[in-house]
């Protein structure tokens, strides 16, 4: 039976697409393969505007040639191109991976700064990569907002439709989810978005929230 959505309100929704999650996929992290905080860092950079299967196909070599700041801090800008010319603005990520790195080593011991305004100074760190280190690599109550949660958060109709920027969707959810959850919500709605809720052509038939959904599609999707 569908839920009108009028009749449920917002927080209702929010509990119910996040009982769901808590129940069917209380377990939940990033796709994305690395075996250090700043590698974890570096797959990051490279994942915008690109798939995590993609990245994950050129890291394994790239980790292994620059394991760490320090050797990807004396790598040439054009040899670490070679590594990743596979995902999208390669020439722009080769440089800021080398950038970023080099400033971790100079200012940072060689370590990744777990603080958000110490993230955001890094080459190619803008506010999402840095929700995303704060959330993943150490367990902060942090949202980042990529394409699949800010289409998700529309769509569910857990932002309203004048939440018309990453930022604006990320203070609304910061504001519904408890504190405790957000990382695991950042990853529940990505993976919804990512294998369900799909920007082209939404698979609505395999969807769990079919009857609450109010199915806004209108300006959903993030320019």
């Amino acid at each position: 039976m569908f839920i009108n959505d009028n009749v449920m309100k917002r927080q209702e929704r929010y509990k119910y697409v996040l009982d769901y999650f808590r129940e069917h996929n209380p377990k939940v992290t990033t796709e994305l393969e690395f075996a250090s905080v700043f590698q974890l860092l570096v797959a990051v950079v490279l994942s915008a505007q690109c798939t995590d299967k993609r990245v994950n196909q050129v890291t394994p070599a790239l980790f292994a040639r620059y394991p760490d700041a320090e050797a990807m801090a004396a790598a040439d800008e054009a040899d670490v191109y070679e590594y990743v010319k596979s995902v999208s603005y390669p020439n722009a990520k080769a440089r800021h991976i080398v950038q970023l790195a080099r400033m971790l080593v100079e200012k940072h011991g060689g370590e990744v700064p777990q603080a958000f305004d110490e993230l955001i100074k890094l080459p190619g760190v803008g506010r999402k990569t840095a929700n995303v280190m704060q959330a993943v690599a150490f367990g902060e109550s942090a949202m980042p907002v990529d394409t699949h949660v800010y289409r998700v958060s529309h769509r569910l109709g857990l932002v309203p439709a004048s939440a018309n920027t990453p930022l604006k969707v990320e203070r609304i959810l910061v504001g519904n989810i408890p504190s405790e959850h957000l990382a695991d919500a950042h990853h529940w709605l990505l993976l919804h978005g990512r294998y369900v809720c799909t920007s082209r052509a939404p698979h609505c038939d395999e969807c769990p929230f079919g009857s609450v959904c109010p199915k806004i599609l209108e300006n959903s999707k993030l320019a």
